[in-house]
């Protein structure tokens, strides 16, 4: 059974005074909101497809028995309000209200004391959730569920000790961000000034948010300097962060269009793709691992925004509630180029980009959980000439999925009935670089070195049976249509840190070997709580 905490919510950035004045006149600051578009191509001129969501609030509310909090008129954090506080609560970090002309004063706080009062509210949830249900406080927990800006000031109270005591940061189970600028917001290629504090802007600019974030002396083993997406792992466990990752600039509308013009390609029209996620750092410095991330085809905000839709809840949902964790690497065993290139790649002469698409979708569902498309700027990466030279690493970490038991299509309460989903994987053939001129003669546009589907069914052992084997089948689309068929065998399932690891070989099923890329698809598989 899964665990329920009760879920904070904290919204993002509101850039002007009536911005502030709106979101404090919503008693959920967005997290209220649902949608019925889906946009399912990139092209903007294709009518997008009706999809019902009811907004996530409802849907916690229908789907796991939450409950929200108001009580005749006010909520948990105004003085006089003296409601009860199930376990399964939704409460909404207001921390706007103050800084509104509504209710507030019309200043705006710091992040650090945006924190500080995350802080209070937590200890003041502890108190009342123990109250009401006769939990021991050393029993409580709760989940920190954050939308851009507000994924910053949970940062700031999971970080900065000013902000947090390690006894509160203990209080919280799971950390999830929708569309955090984690390393910063970049605009026309260049980071947000420190100096333009208009409008609060300068709280994504990097050396500012390092001070506030308390990160200012870390700089990792190896890594570039002055990045902001560190999470020191004593602080809180990068393990039990996920961040989702929008790639849909197009349909981000703030400012007529501005944003996204100014954000760039490879963006949600606000933040950049590759700063919108957290890595691990170990007390020796040396980065630990990525925090699991998935990325979705939606904007930052808006009808088609990353928060008001159905693949960002499932994400949510099987992170604070699923019982297997799945992170999907690909491993590069060897590249080769044209045999045109050949001699010339010898010399050093040829660079290239690799682009690895991916798209998992469990069993009976029109949505995937992630989406990694090279049309939609969200693909992984690897250069040519760095493969070759070992400046990169070959290992690609793609994504991380979280399965439910209870979303399963058949057998949600046998717990020993299989996950199956899809695994869409694409590496496309990259545009050839020759003495850094474009190398037309043998491309061909929009070309694959790799493209197929893989079935994948997982088991877990039976929890009444000692020393139980998983069991996995796969199959590639090009062998099997239909359900996975063909048996793993279980002596070549690899146990490592209580992983499951498995591994599924990806080469060219063709007579010529060139161009070409052969490695490994790995999963890396573990019961989740």
């Amino acid at each position: 059974m899964p665990s329920y905490h009760p879920i904070i919510y904290v919204r993002g950035y509101a850039m002007t005074e009536g911005e502030r004045d709106e979101t404090t006149a919503d008693p959920f600051c967005g997290f209220n909101l649902g949608s019925t578009v889906y946009r399912a191509s990139p092209d903007k001129k294709e009518k997008p497809r009706k999809f019902v969501f009811e907004s996530p609030v409802l849907r916690l509310i229908k789907d796991h028995q939450y409950e929200t909090v108001i009580e005749n008129g006010m909520d948990l954090m105004d003085e006089g309000w003296n409601g009860k506080v199930p376990e399964r609560s939704i409460i909404i970090f207001r921390y706007y209200e103050q800084a509104s002309g509504l209710l507030g004063t019309g200043k705006t706080l710091s992040v650090i004391e945006f924190a500080q009062q995350l802080q209070e509210l937590i200890r003041k949830l502890q108190e009342k959730v123990c109250a009401t249900t006769g939990m021991a406080k050393a029993d409580f927990r709760c989940h920190l569920v954050a939308h851009s800006m507000g994924g910053l000031v949970c940062r700031a109270f999971l970080q900065n000790d000013k902000c947090g005591t390690p006894a509160t940061r203990k209080l919280v189970d799971k950390y999830f961000t929708y569309a955090t600028p984690h390393n910063g917001i970049d605009m026309v290629g260049m980071n947000v000034p420190s100096w333009l504090g208009l409008n609060d802007l300068n709280n994504f600019n990097r050396e500012a948010m390092r001070s506030y974030l308390a990160i200012d002396k870390l700089n990792p083993t190896g890594a570039e300097k002055g990045r902001a997406d560190w999470l020191q792992e004593d602080k809180f466990p990068s393990r039990r962060v996920f961040c989702l990752i929008g790639s849909n600039r197009g349909d981000y509308e703030v400012a007529m269009g501005i944003s996204r013009t100014f954000a760039g390609n490879g963006s949600d029209g606000l933040v950049k793709i590759q700063n919108a996620s957290v890595w691990g750092v170990k007390a020796n410095g040396d980065i630990s691992q990525p925090c699991a991330t998935a990325f979705v085809y939606r904007a930052h905000s808006g009808y088609f925004g990353i928060v008001n839709s159905e693949e960002s809840y499932q994400n949510l949902t099987r992170f604070l509630f699923g019982d297997l964790r799945i992170d999907i690497w690909f491993d590069i065993d060897e590249v080769q180029v044209p045999d045109e290139l050949r001699a010339d790649d010898l010399k050093g002469k040829v660079d290239a980009l690799y682009q690895f698409e991916l798209a998992v979708s469990p069993r009976g569902k029109p949505w995937s959980l992630t989406r990694r498309k090279a049309e939609e700027d969200s693909p992984a990466c690897r250069r040519h000439r760095d493969l070759r030279t070992g400046k990169s690493s070959k290992r690609v970490y793609l994504s991380t999925s979280f399965l439910s038991s209870s979303a399963k299509v058949e057998g949600r309460d046998d717990p020993t009935s299989p996950f199956n989903f899809r695994i869409a994987l694409g590496i496309r053939v990259p545009d050839y670089i020759k003495d850094r001129t474009f190398w037309v003669d043998g491309h061909f546009e929009g070309g694959y070195l790799f493209q197929d589907g893989l079935t994948l069914s997982i088991a877990r052992p039976d929890p009444a049976t000692p020393n139980g084997k998983w069991s996995v089948s796969y199959d590639w689309e090009r062998d099997h249509i239909g359900p996975a068929t063909t048996p793993a065998d279980p002596a070549e399932l690899k146990r490592k840190d209580g992983k499951i690891i498995i591994s599924v070989p990806v080469s060219a099923d063709r007579e010529d070997d060139h161009p070409s890329i052969t490695g490994t698809l790995r999963f890396e598989v573990s019961a989740w709580e």
